[in-house]
């Protein structure tokens, strides 16, 4: 072989078994963080090369000062490697971020089509639930009325304006479930505006004062000025709606029910600056569990028992929480002279 040959030979096998070396530590340093792996990577590399020039040079008995100069110009490569393994570093690092956040992202939508599913199978189970019994009293009160044997009664008490009531209760449950439908599915779209709260009070007192006089509770409302807040108006007066609703049903009859609007007392709402809307009735107060569980949808305070005529199906105030959650608020539930009040918070814009 010829010395040349064997030049080559020896400056390969230093490259190879410097390389074979930087390999294992790579490989050990690969499992602890990769990121210095792949920065250590091109580093042995050069070191391999450089072992290479400096094993032959001595077997070629090249001179120090040419053998110096061979290694500065081998080190003059070492930035480069660096910067070659910090790129890929950061390259690698960054489609590991990428995959990651796609995993989760992907992790998330199965969760919410989970929840979306469990609530679909829920709305279907009680909805299913809650309109069985009026729909078969109206069947038996139709038939009643078909065979001619329905009972004589006085003028809107008879089959007649029982059935128009069922009918009534009907179509608000079918509201209740599209709006929560919409609240859960985060369909719900805002149309905000420039609203006296004080005009909203005054709409909801109008069109619950009839079944106030009917209940026998005393209904009364006020408010701190206009009371102006950008909401939306035919969502929030759903909520003043179901609020009193929910209040007149708790309260026995020689109760009262009063509606406020007004500042919102920071220490409830959290924030300084936001408007407030209180609901406040004489239930006789709620227990620990009412208190809990009030705003879950479809729950009832005995949740056993057929729902009487004229009570609510359980989302009214589920309802209430998803709106004004919409608009950035809070609702809270507070303990009041002979029952309970609940506060409406919510930003002015």
């Amino acid at each position: 072989m010829t010395p040349e040959g064997q030049t080559v030979l020896i400056a390969a096998g230093s490259a190879a078994a410097t390389g074979a070396v930087g390999a294992l530590g790579v490989w050990a340093l690969s499992r602890r963080h990769v990121r210095a792996a792949l920065v250590a990577a091109p580093l042995v590399v050069n070191a391999a090369v450089g072992a290479g020039v400096i094993v032959s040079a001595q077997s070629m008995f090249i001179s120090e000062h040419d053998v110096s100069l061979v290694l500065v110009i081998v080190l003059a490569a070492v930035p480069v490697a660096l910067g070659y393994g910090l790129l890929l570093a950061r390259r690698v690092h960054g489609l590991d971020q990428q995959a990651a956040q796609r995993v989760a992202d992907e992790a998330a939508a199965r969760e919410r089509d989970a929840q979306v599913e469990a609530h679909r199978r829920d709305l279907v189970a009680w909805a299913s639930h809650d309109l069985r019994t009026p729909i078969a009293g109206i069947r038996a009160m139709a038939e009643a009325l078909d065979d001619g044997v329905a009972p004589a009664a006085p003028a809107g008490q008879g089959y007649a304006a029982r059935i128009r009531s069922e009918a009534d209760r009907m179509g608000a449950l079918v509201e209740d479930l599209l709006a929560l439908s919409r609240i859960q599915s985060g369909r719900l779209r805002l149309t905000r505006e420039p609203v006296s709260l004080a005009d909203l009070v005054s709409d909801a007192l109008a069109s619950t004062q009839a079944r106030a006089v009917a209940a026998g509770v005393a209904l009364s409302g006020s408010a701190d000025g206009p009371v102006l807040a950008e909401v939306d108006a035919r969502e929030l007066g759903r909520v003043l709606d179901n609020l009193v609703a929910n209040a007149l049903r708790a309260t026995p009859s020689g109760g009262r029910v009063t509606v406020w609007a007004g500042p919102a007392d920071p220490a409830v709402s959290g924030s300084p600056g936001w408007v407030a809307l209180r609901v406040g009735d004489t239930c006789g107060g709620l227990s620990p569990e009412t208190r809990e569980r009030m705003f879950e949808p479809w729950w009832r305070a005995d949740e056993a028992r057929t729902r009487a005529a004229g009570e609510g199906a359980g989302l009214g105030l589920a309802v209430v929480r998803g709106i004004v959650e919409a608009h950035g608020g809070t609702v809270a539930v507070q303990d009041s002279p002979g029952g309970c009040t609940v506060v409406v918070s919510l930003p002015t814009r």
